[in-house]
């Protein structure tokens, strides 16, 4: 079954009656990162497999959906490893530039003072000082997962050779014209003081209210509505539909602005809809990116009406009022004129707060640095049209597309201290240098450089070739890139999927960043409902560790790992993932015990029971079926068909069945032991990539192996044995009749029963001792009176049930059950024999009917067959 390569020692069968992780996990990974099995070799001549990890903030903490994908990131470079790859998973962090610059903030503030009190260079001192003794904290729980990272190739996004990165990319962007400065609408977060990016605005319904203004006077009124009065201030026209008829009169014409004493003009745009509201809209192109659209097009002034605190700056009654309070007051100036002529309050609606601090984002009109997208945007979704990269599921395309291909310049200044500052400077006569990391900085008198740093995102975009040397021709770069595969959620592929594509091509002369995106769902609670402080249902994936174990924790998630779609989960699952650790670790137990071994080679298939056929024919389609779920980032299918196969038809069948074989001693139970041992040692293997902690505990004990962790995947031999696989369905289909029948007469699983077994002719007679043994059948004896038969697969299970069961009562409870099942036929057949039922219900609720019927029709026949098989009353 596989190729080990190790030479093992005398396994040793000692093992503690129960599995504590909290004993073994710690230990065990430290051993692996000592011994460097995580550590990957450029000068390999092995195939190299590589994923970079999304990096997570400096600041963060590990939570559910980190532990989720990187359980599925571990699992497929462990694998591959097993498989002989060079595997490399690069860990590394994110610098975050608000939220690292917001903690410290916070710290400063409790001191009573602030950035400015320090000055830029010493802030950000502060700041590096803050990431050395607090940030990276998750980098330690990335290890109580498992996580199998490089740690001696670990990055952070403001290292010495990133930056070199950042710099260099950026001087190339701006000497090809790809980089520029402009004034446009960017979203603003007046707490923070700096533009954010979409990813980092947070939409939620918040109740305002929803005014309705008269315009103009007399014929020339118009009406519009906003949830925004304040901004009025900074209206510079009024935007109808072209082909609407109700106001074409009104085109060209100036109307008078309420509170003002400005006069606007009513201009023609088709991006009014005339069927929305009264098809009238303000137009305020320096706080709303659409009416900044709408202002380009018709060369309309840009009139900002507040400053970077969300503070009104023109306008004589309402100068100095915050926007909020500005907003009361405006709208009561306009009720007493009388230009209100609707409100509506409550008026819920979707509002953008920023992720950092929940303050309300200000659209605003501000002169930042963007990059021309259009020939990048292209590029990317290029790259995936013609195969070069895939997406999986494939219908994530759609969306992909719907983004690139609609892609907006992307502002990449951000107004702090803490990250990459724009290296861009300016001359005391208006020159404007860009100086790469191999430059000279301008000197003289009046050169200063720009005070901005870089989105966040700029940096992780180079993420997939930065941390393996770039700009530099590393032996890294040329091993391990383009990277295998980004496994990151469906949520960012518009952020940082396509920033990491964009920059990959364009950097790595089109070469691209990865091969494969595979996309995740979302993990969300057992109910399905997003996770949220505010909910309540958060849960710190460590206390789950703690109580369960690691490994509980990692086969949960990757058991709800469907590509693509979100990933319901709660602690009774975990704990049910625990309970599988333990058979695990109970079953191996048994079995080393019970003289199963990895020593030598398998015996020779005529010497095998049919039951050791039957489990290595089972072993070898599910390694064949595991590999083709990995191929396909099946995570759920494969880790439920291990479940499965290990639960149900190792332990449960192979095991019990083969204790007969084991008490019995002599050349079959050797040759069991050996299949057993061959089994188990697979299973394990197989298993090892998402629950690494409990199988390599167990695996270097039954083999002696070195680890797990470098020792050969599974291969699919090839064997098969149809006949042994249908002989062993028929007992199993024997075994769980009669157990379904004795739990349906009220006997204990342990109660023995007088039992005649008539096999002859079938190929189960091999199987006798295994059946007794494993349904608690006593021979037949000389009183034997058989009260129920039980004919099944081709045998017939005579039981004695005389002295067992209340005959009388049990009668009368299955006759009332098969009452009520009958009822429940005749209700379905009425109603599905009614054609205008049939005409009118839908389609779910007529299959729901007919499901009803086919079970009552199979309860009927089963509660028939338990009233044949007792006697007579």
């Amino acid at each position: 079954m596989t190729e080990n390569t190790q030479t093992p020692s005398a396994p040793n069968s000692e093992l503690p009656t129960q599995y504590a992780p909290a004993e073994v996990e710690g230990k065990l990974y430290e051993r692996w990162v000592e011994r460097g099995y995580f550590t990957a070799d450029a000068a390999s001549e092995k195939p190299a497999y590589t994923i970079v990890i999304p990096p997570p903030n400096v600041t963060g903490s590990l939570h559910l959906g980190h532990a989720f994908q990187h359980t599925l990131m571990d699992a497929l470079t462990r694998r591959k490893r097993m498989q002989g790859y060079e595997s490399l998973w690069l860990p590394g962090m994110d610098h975050a530039g608000i939220a690292t610059q917001n903690k410290v903030e916070q710290q400063l503030a409790e001191e009573g003072k602030s950035r400015h009190d320090l000055g830029r260079e010493e802030f950000v001192e502060r700041v590096w000082q803050w990431k050395e003794e607090y940030g990276g904290k998750i980098l330690g729980q990335m290890r109580r997962l498992g996580d199998g990272v490089d740690w001696s190739r670990e990055r952070f996004t403001m290292d010495e050779g990133l930056s070199k990165a950042v710099q260099t990319i950026f001087k190339r962007l701006f000497d090809d014209g790809l980089i520029y400065r402009a004034e446009r609408i960017i979203n603003w977060c007046p707490r923070c003081l700096t533009a954010i990016s979409d990813i980092e605005v947070e939409y939620q319904e918040d109740a305002g209210e929803l005014v309705s203004i008269t315009y103009g006077e007399g014929e020339d009124t118009l009406v519009v509505a906003t949830t925004r009065a304040e901004t009025m201030l900074g209206d510079t026209a009024i935007a109808v539909h072209p082909d609407d008829e109700r106001y074409k009169h009104l085109v060209g014409k100036l109307i008078k602005l309420p509170l003002t004493d400005r006069s606007i003009p009513v201009v023609a745009d088709t991006h009014v809809d005339p069927e929305f509201g009264t098809g009238c809209v303000k137009v305020t192109p320096a706080h709303d990116p659409n009416d900044f659209a709408i202002g380009q097009r018709h060369g309309l002034p840009n009139m900002t009406i507040m400053d970077e605190h969300g503070v009104i700056t023109v306008h004589g009654p309402f100068l100095g009022l915050d926007r909020f309070e500005a907003r009361s007051a405006v709208v009561g100036a306009l009720r007493e004129q009388g230009r209100i002529v609707a409100e509506k309050r409550p008026y819920l609606h979707s509002v953008g707060h920023c992720s950092r601090c929940s303050t309300t984002v200000e659209p605003r009109l501000s002169l930042q640095w963007w990059v021309k997208v259009e020939t990048l945007a292209k590029a990317a979704g290029d790259a995936v049209r013609d195969d070069r990269v895939k997406i999986h599921p494939k219908e994530m395309e759609k969306r992909y597309f719907d983004w690139v291909d609609n892609l907006n310049d992307w502002c990449i200044s951000r107004q702090l201290w803490w990250g990459h500052r724009i290296p861009v400077w300016y001359g005391p006569d208006g020159e404007v240098v860009c100086v790469g990391p191999d430059d000279e900085t301008p000197t003289g008198e009046g050169w200063t450089q720009d005070t901005d740093v870089l989105d966040t995102w700029f940096s992780s975009g180079l993420w997939p070739f930065s941390t393996l040397g770039w700009p530099e021709k590393t032996p890294d770069l040329e091993k391990f890139y383009s990277t295998d595969v980004l496994l990151t959620g469906h949520d960012i592929i518009f952020f940082w999927v396509a920033r990491m594509m964009m920059f990959g091509l364009y950097a790595m002369d089109g070469e691209v960043p990865f091969k494969t995106i595979a996309l995740t769902g979302l993990v969300r609670d057992e109910r399905g409902k997003k996770m949220s402080k505010s909910f309540g249902n958060v849960v710190d994936p460590l206390d789950w560790m703690d109580k369960y174990g690691s490994d509980a924790v990692r086969f949960t998630l990757a058991k709800g790992a469907n590509p693509g779609t979100d990933v319901p989960i709660g602690e009774d699952w975990v704990q049910a993932s625990r309970n599988f650790a333990n058979k695990i670790w109970n079953a191996t137990r048994f079995a080393l015990m019970n003289g199963a071994t990895v020593e030598g080679d398998l015996p020779p298939v005529e010497k095998m029971s049919a039951t050791d056929r039957w489990i290595l024919s089972r072993l070898n389609k599910t390694v064949a079926q595991v590999d083709a779920y990995y191929e396909d980032f099946q995570f759920s299918k494969l880790s439920e068909a291990l479940y499965h196969f290990a639960w149900d038809e190792v332990f449960d069948w192979y095991v019990e069945l083969s204790k007969t074989t084991f008490f019995a001693g002599g050349e079959g139970a050797e040759v069991s032991g050996r299949v057993l041992g061959e089994v188990l040692d697979t299973t394990l293997r197989l298993l090892h990539p998402v629950v690494p902690f409990v199988t390599e505990t167990l695996w270097t004990t039954l083999t002696g192996g070195e680890s797990l962790v470098v020792a050969d995947w599974p291969k699919d031999s090839g064997f098969r044995d149809e006949a042994a696989e249908k002989e062993i369905e028929n007992l199993q289909a024997v075994v769980t009749e009669v157990r379904r029948f004795r739990a349906d007469q009220g006997l204990q699983p342990g109660q023995k029963v007088p039992a005649r077994l008539d096999l002859a002719g079938t190929e189960l007679a091999a199987h006798e001792a295994a059946i007794r043994q494993l349904l608690r059948l006593q021979p037949e004896g000389e009183e034997f009176n058989a009260t129920a038969t039980l004919p099944v697969a081709g045998a017939t299970v005579a039981l004695d049930l005389s002295g067992t069961i209340d005959v009388a009562a049990e009668r009368k409870r299955l006759s009332k059950d098969l009452g009520a099942a009958e009822k429940e036929k005749q209700q379905a057949e009425a109603k599905l024999g009614n054609e205008a039922f049939l005409a009118k219900a839908p389609d779910n609720v007529v299959d729901k009917i007919k499901g009803r019927l086919a079970k009552a029709e199979a309860d009927i026949a089963r509660i028939q067959a338990q009233l044949d098989g007792l006697p007579a009353a």
